[in-house]
């Protein structure tokens, strides 16, 4: 249970993140008014400000799926503060607020559950074609006072009073729903900040739907969202430059710029698969790669303070600050053992590619039998011979080969030890 609770951990914080920041945008709602006039006034500046910077980094980084969630909650957010500030209380204001409250949680319906193929990309092009289309289909009933559509998919669906509470049309409420558990369910499954982000989405339009005419509300919550996008483009930039996308782990990259400071006192262990190749032989690459994920959510939860890195093919490193390699020896140990003693089951060929029907049909499916793997782990320290982490590095390597030759799944000593 411990091994899969760091990689959880790290999956639901794609949830908790989004939340504390919905969270303060809460709190500062009811400190706004304390300011004063002129600070308040910058309110809204700086939510357009948000939403443009936050559509310019998406098209940066060739991130489609946000830019559609950025835009859609801004043109909320946008057409409150244009047409809809005093209300509903003349019929084309009356027709905006309808319009929104369906095609607005509609889109983010759509980005829950569509995939990230780009911005430039066809796909995109067709994606952002289609919301001008939207827009322009909306305009068009808008300024041809076309109630009919609009009062057709805001009327209520069931008659519970209770539902009345939440002041939106129903049809609003049950997409946000939609949107927003799909968007959870991707985002513990995946551990993608982006769909962390696309939740915060649903949560803003929940807000700002129910309480659109409450001071600060709007705005407040609109920038908040924004601000969330924009931290989940920025994570995920991150995750795609210096985490290994199949194992969760910090990449070699990242190792080689932690190396030069870890001071005068560390230990660097490394972590070879036993028989990799064999493995991939005989069982298949889509069995090898869910090996390397085993691997790597054990060395997430390496004790002893222990960071790991994956460092290429089925080689992982772990540094040590401040431990020598006999302190460090029996928490490799304790990994290599829970290595070994795992036990993979391996399901008949039909077993789908997508890991989401994998999961689905596990319990349906036949077992083919079990399969186990082992590593050889070599450890070195700092001292004698070993001055520099390349030095240190390449006596954990001369380790690692020593285990091998003694017959492999067994943890050795460098340095002459």
């Amino acid at each position: 249970m411990l091994f899969c609770a760091i990689p959880m951990l790290r999956k639901i914080s794609t949830i908790f993140v989004p939340m504390a920041v919905l969270f303060a945008a809460w709190v500062i709602v009811f400190r706004i008014p304390l300011l004063p006039q002129e600070q308040q006034g910058l309110v809204p500046f700086v939510t357009y400000l948000l939403y443009t910077v936050g559509m310019l980094l998406a098209c940066h980084f060739r991130r489609g799926r946000v830019f559609l969630a950025l835009l859609a909650v801004g043109i909320c957010y946008h057409l409150f503060r244009t047409q809809l500030t005093h209300g509903t209380d003349t019929p084309e204001a009356w027709l905006v607020y309808r319009a929104l409250t369906v095609v607005v949680p509609f889109n983010i319906l759509l980005v829950a559950l569509m995939r990230e193929k780009g911005f430039w990309s066809m796909a995109g092009r067709m994606r952002l074609l289609f919301v001008a289309m939207e827009i322009g289909a909306v305009w068009l009933t808008i300024r041809l006072d076309q109630h009919a559509l609009w009062v057709a998919l805001t009327r209520p669906i069931i008659n519970w009073p209770a539902l009345e509470r939440f002041a939106m049309p129903q049809l609003c409420l049950v997409l946000i729903l939609l949107a927003a558990g799909i968007a959870v369910r991707r985002a513990v499954s995946l551990g993608s900040p982006i769909e962390g982000s696309v939740f915060a989405s649903c949560v803003t339009l929940f807000v700002v739907f129910r309480w659109m005419w409450s001071p600060h509300v709007p705005e407040t919550f609109c920038a908040a969202s924004a601000l969330i996008l924009i931290m989940a483009v920025i994570q995920d930039s991150y995750n795609m430059a210096f985490r290994d996308d199949l194992t969760g782990l910090l990449s070699r990259r990242v190792l080689n710029e932690q190396l030069p400071g870890l001071g005068s006192r560390y230990a660097i262990a490394m972590v070879d698969v036993d028989h990799f190749k064999n493995f991939n032989d005989s069982y298949g690459h889509d069995v090898g790669d869910q090996v390397l994920k085993m691997v790597g959510a054990r060395l997430m939860s390496m004790t002893g303070g222990g960071s790991p890195f994956r460092y290429g093919g089925e080689e992982f490193t772990v540094l040590f600050p401040g431990k020598s390699a006999k302190e460090a020896l029996p928490h490799l140990e304790r990994l290599r053992q829970a290595i070994g003693d795992y036990r993979m089951t391996l399901r008949g060929e039909d077993r789908p590619r997508d890991e989401e029907r994998g999961k689905s049909r596990r319990s349906g499916s036949r077992k083919a039998g079990e399969v186990s793997v082992t590593v050889s782990i070599g450890v070195a320290e700092t001292g004698g011979r070993q001055t520099s982490p390349q030095e240190v590095l390449k006596a954990a390597d001369g380790a690692l080969y020593k285990a091998k030759n003694r017959g492999r799944n067994q943890v050795c000593l460098g340095g002459g030890r």
